[in-house]
Order: structure tokens, then sequence, then C-alpha cells
């Protein structure tokens, strides 16, 4: 089972629409949560391309915020309290023990900050729950979590740590890179930060030892979409990519990775990024298994009776 958390900035563009079908048809997550939806015009719609069966909406305000909550039939999900700022839901899925999940899309401003997660720690009774907290926090909890702009100011986090530490909520690691947030500048001017996470508790951890978080790319938003497999990573992602050293010596590496490392979509540094290391990976994988396949010739035919 994986559960997808996007902060899209709006579903009012085709190119937002592409990108979370694209990140659907990769990962088929039986829940996605959405934060600034912005409009709620065509989101059953946009839901039912995802091929998801039930849904739960938390209005705009304005033009401003929205959250949607779409999720399977092979899920169980009741909803027991939302607000702007966050969806509470407890779940099953075959037949396995109810557990709490939570999505956020945390304040922007410093003023609300306190009160929201106080609200949140409102929502459970005792720290033996199965608990998991997964979306945009809005909050830069450590110094190397946040490159570019203002220093980092610990103050900030104090109301976080607060949270974590009445639960015994623990960060799970999300692979695949250590921001999630860009504001899209190049150069000087770039600021990047880690601003969505998922919490767990200790208990939700011993029902799912294996979950794992990951980063996608970036694509038509500032935030990276996370998701988090409950039960680690399928045979289908488990290609992983490995660089030898010896590579820079052979012939043909410096073409492949030029030809990768051609230019994507400067205005969106962060997906930009990603977007480059795809495609240069893909180009050394075929590199390779070319020459592999030439080796394989020459050898057969030098093992052959003269």
């Amino acid at each position: 089972m994986s559960i997808m958390s996007w902060n899209a900035r709006g579903m009012g563009n085709k190119g937002t629409v592409r990108a979370l079908k694209d990140i659907a048809f990769k990962f088929k997550p039986e829940i996605i949560f959405l934060s600034e939806t912005k409009k709620k015009r065509y989101l059953e719609k946009i839901k039912m391309k995802m091929k998801l069966d039930y849904s739960f909406y938390v209005d705009p305000i304005g033009i401003a915020g929205g959250l949607a909550l779409w999720w399977s039939h092979e899920v169980s999900m009741v909803i027991l309290n939302s607000g702007k700022n966050f969806i509470d839901t407890k779940v099953s899925v075959s037949g396995e023990d109810d557990w709490f999940l939570t999505f956020i899309y945390g304040p922007p401003y410093a003023n609300e900050k306190q009160v929201f997660w106080e609200s949140l720690a409102s929502l459970r009774s005792n720290i033996l729950e199965k608990w998991c907290v997964i979306g945009d926090s809005n909050m830069v909890t450590r110094p190397e979590k946040k490159l570019g702009g203002a220093p980092f100011d610990a103050s900030s986090a104090k109301c976080f740590y607060e949270f974590m530490d009445a639960f015994c909520l623990l960060e799970l690691p999300l692979k695949g890179g250590t921001f999630t947030w860009s504001n899209q500048r190049s150069e000087d001017e770039a600021i990047l930060e880690k601003l969505d996470r998922i919490l767990i508790s200790l208990e939700w951890s011993t029902s799912f030892p294996k979950a794992i978080g990951i980063l996608d790319a970036a694509i038509a938003s500032d935030h990276v979409p996370i998701l988090l497999l409950l039960k680690g990573m399928s045979k289908r992602f488990r290609k992983d990519f490995k660089f030898e050293a010896k590579w820079i010596l052979e012939d043909g590496y410096t073409d492949n990775v030029q030809d990768g490392w051609q230019l994507v979509n400067e205005s969106n540094r962060l997906w930009s990024f990603g977007k480059k290391l795809s495609r240069t990976m893909k180009k050394l994988k075929q590199w390779r298994k070319q020459k592999r396949g030439r080796s394989i010739l020459r050898m057969k035919k030098l093992m052959q009776p003269s």
C-alpha cells in the first residue's frame, strides 16, 4: 500500500494534473492527499482519472488553501476531524488493525504555528496509539534542512519539537533527496528547504517495520510529492543505479553525461536538477547495456574454436 501527499499549488492547470497522473501511474497510491488545491472545481473529475473511489474536501478560504483527500475502496477510512490545515482519519487495510492517519498543511504564518501544533496534539489521547502524520508542515526544523534565504530560526521550531516529544514521534527519513521545497530561482537567489515530512509513532513503526518514505520529482509545483510505502519498496522499484568510477576513463562516458545533463527547465531549479539526474542515469544505463552486449559478443567470438 502506498500513500501520496503533495502540496500541488492549485489543481487548475493541465500541467499539474498531468504530473499527478504520472505519479499515480508509477506508484499506484491507494490514498492521495493534496494541499493548496485552491479551487474545488474539477477535483472530482481528476479523482476519477486517478481511479480512486472516495473523497473528502476542505474548502479553500477564498482562493487560498483547500485540501483534497481521495482513497480506494480497498482502504477502510473514517474521517474523524478536519480543519483548514488538517484532515484526521482512522484507517485499516485488508483486515489489519485500525490506526490513525493525519494529513497536514501547516500554516505559513509564525503566529499560527503554535496553535496548529497544539490542535494536532489534541487529536490523540496517549502515546501508545498507532499514529502517522504526513504532509506539508511548513516548518524548517534544523539548520541543515535549509539552504539560502534568511538564517534558520530555532525558536520557530520549538512548538514542532514539543509536539514530537509529547507523543514520542519519529520522523521517517525520505529517500531521494534532502529538500522538498524550492523558491524556483537560480544562482544566489535560490532557497531550498525541507517542509514536507512523515511523522510516525513507535507503535505505528512496530506495525509497519518495512515502511519507507520517498520523494518524487517536483513538477508543476514548488513542492516535491512525498510517498509513504507501508511495505517498503516492491521489486518493481528495486533496480538501484550504481555508478562505477572506472566509467570516467571509458569511451562514450562523457558524451552520455553531457547529453543527459542538457537544460530542462531552469525556471524550476529543484525539478530541473532532479530531471537532469534522471536523464543522465538513463543515458548511462543504456550506454552500459550496449557496452556489455558488445563485450559478450567479443567473448563468444574469442571462445569459438579457430
